[in-house]
């Protein structure tokens, strides 16, 4: 099964801890603070790579995570950084934010290579916290929190030109026809539930990237069938063409296939109805000479709308160059430019992880406050000194712990207790 979507979670390294530990060597009792910074965390990167052509293997792996930084050490080492993590995807491949929708990047033209999520800078070790007035400080800076998203990855082919049309209409054939794309062509609907490119090669070494997009059904645009499947691929075409069956073999109007189609591409995108379009009228060679010619018909709704119609037959090639020529013609006149979707999601506003701690009041009014990462920061935090207490005042400051609390309702004076101990709370 071709696979065209997929949700991951993505997850950066954490920075690794500061160290906190003294220089002790023989004849050296009262050695300084030696503790050394944590290393940094691994970045998320994706990558385009071109022997990719779906998304099938985030069809097994739903969750990728760079390495965390590793913590500093004695004699003022530095902790390793941890190893970024590169996720490969097929060039097309959209990063949107699930949550909200947002594109984060389109992995597409130039864009090869893109950092979505940095790594957690380390934290500095107790060396670096030494004063004239405190030069043995018992505390060093923990490592920076990791980045997380759950991102939705869709992949929009890149063509030139979209073939669309209702089932069985004849798209799988013209496509094997005029390049070197083999889809599987059968007189079942929906044979084709893949997107298939080929490249189409003129004479003078001029050509164009065709896709067959799986065929279209009324209620597409609202998801009924596979219609946003499909309806996906068509963002990036510059050029429509609209495959229909003019000797009606099945019974189908093609006029009336042809606004049904337009219907439902514009409910799914307004903007591609504005794309140019042409008319590939085909079966030719299966219409009857019963007094009524259906390409006249077709010519004379579309083409004073600026809607060109070509007659074809994809089976014996008939009016294919010329549907081919009028096409390369028609390419011309629109900007050549890769189609790049607009980034939307500000990676620079997305926060490192919350902090995860509860904030609970108990019965006779105290602030409980509880957290792994706390317990861990006082236990190696010297609050008896000015400098450590601020130091602790900060990390509560700028971890949104002061505000929860706030948000809890408490009073100034009130008391607030972390890892057995008690404070009274003071803006």
């Amino acid at each position: 099964m071709f696979a065209d979507r997929a949700k991951i979670y993505i997850r950066s390294g954490k920075g690794g801890d500061g160290h906190v530990s003294f220089r002790r060597e023989l004849y050296v009792p009262c050695g300084g603070p030696d503790g050394g910074d944590g290393g940094r965390g691994g970045n998320i990167i994706f990558e385009v790579d071109d022997g990719l052509n779906t998304l099938t293997d985030f069809r097994h792996i739903h969750k990728y995570a760079a390495q965390d930084g590793e913590a500093g050490g004695k004699r003022r080492c530095h902790g390793k950084d941890g190893e970024t993590l590169v996720i490969k995807v097929p060039e097309g491949t959209v990063i949107k934010d699930f949550e909200s929708g947002k594109i984060i990047a389109d992995m597409s033209g130039e864009n090869r290579r893109e950092i979505i999520l940095k790594g957690g800078r380390g934290g500095q070790g107790n060396m670096h916290f030494a004063t004239p007035t405190m030069q043995a400080p018992k505390y060093a800076q923990p490592g920076q929190a990791f980045q997380e998203l759950w991102v939705q990855l869709e992949l929009k082919v890149i063509a030139d030109v979209g073939l669309v049309g209702f089932p069985n209409v004849g798209k799988s054939t013209l496509l094997s026809r005029v390049s070197n794309a083999k889809p599987k062509i059968a007189n079942y609907h929906f044979t084709t539930l893949n997107p298939h490119l080929g490249v189409v090669d003129l004479d003078g070494g001029n050509g164009f990237v065709m896709a067959d997009i799986p065929g279209l059904i009324e209620g597409a645009s609202e998801g009924v069938g596979l219609g946003h499947d499909f309806l996906r691929h068509i963002e990036r075409t510059r050029v429509l063409v609209h495959v229909v069956d003019a000797a009606s073999t099945e019974g189908r109007d093609p006029i009336e296939d042809i606004h049904a189609i337009n219907k439902e591409l514009g409910a799914y995108n307004p903007e591609l109805l504005e794309r140019p379009q042409i008319i590939a009228a085909n079966k030719t060679d299966a219409i009857f000479d019963d007094g009524e010619d259906p390409v006249s018909k077709l010519k004379a709704e579309f083409e004073p709308k600026g809607i060109k119609v070509y007659p074809i037959s994809a089976v014996s090639g008939h009016g294919v160059k010329e549907l081919l020529y009028a096409i390369y013609e028609l390419l011309k006149t629109v900007n050549l430019s890769p189609i790049i979707f607009e980034k939307e999601f500000d990676l620079n506003r997305l926060r490192d992880v919350v902090l995860p701690y509860s904030v609970e009041v108990t019965e006779d009014g105290v602030y409980v406050v509880e957290g792994p990462r706390i317990d861990k920061m006082l236990g190696y935090t010297n609050l008896e000194t000015e400098k450590g207490f601020r130091f602790f005042q900060n990390f509560l400051k700028d971890n949104g712990i002061l505000e929860d609390l706030e948000k809890a309702g408490i009073q100034e004076g009130d008391t607030v207790r972390m890892y057995g101990l008690e404070f009274d709370y003071y803006k």
